[in-house]
């Protein structure tokens, strides 16, 4: 079930931890915010008992490169930020370099790797890849592709940024 908000949608999924010998699955947020039209956060460790069974639940919520913020946040989760770009192209080939890499399972399984690095190590996660699809076109709802750039206020950033100050005008 769908639920949106103006400015953004919420996933919430289950990404499988893939160990030596066994895997652990891990409660996560896909989080999608207009104001921010690029990007795609994946919150780590966003257990909500509103998640179903199949580990899919929506909820409104409040560049072509891929980033990270290992940084935990206030309830003691880790976000990392990507490229909605980069995420949709890792559901049909493999894509990133760095810290972020993607791609699709072989023969047709509904299975999309992700492997995040970090000077701390690294992981490998799977997660469905219908579930991140489902996820990609909410987001297209809200802010079709290609029109992402209309969105950026770039002169509220450009003025913030010459008068020296490091706060994100679009966080207000």
């Amino acid at each position: 079930m769908a639920r949106h908000s103006m400015s953004g949608c919420t996933a919430r999924t289950t990404f499988h931890l893939i160990g030596p010998q066994s895997w652990t699955a891990v409660p996560a947020a896909l989080v999608y915010d207009s104001t921010d039209p690029f990007a795609v956060r994946v919150r780590f460790g966003d257990d909500d008992d509103r998640a179903h069974d199949d580990g899919s639940a929506y909820e409104a919520a409040g560049a072509d490169d891929a980033g990270s913020d290992t940084a935990p946040d206030e309830d003691g989760g880790v976000e990392w930020l990507l490229s909605r770009d980069l995420l949709r192209a890792g559901l049909v080939g493999p894509v990133g370099e760095g810290d972020v890499r993607l791609w699709p399972a072989r023969g047709g399984l509904d299975v999309l790797f992700l492997q995040l690095r970090a000077p701390s190590g690294e992981a490998l996660f799977e997660v469905s890849g219908a579930a991140v699809g489902q996820f990609l076109r909410e987001t297209d709802a809200l802010v079709p592709v290609g029109t992402e750039s209309e969105l950026m206020r770039v002169d509220d950033e450009l003025t913030a940024l010459l008068r020296g100050g490091t706060d994100n005008p679009t966080s207000h």
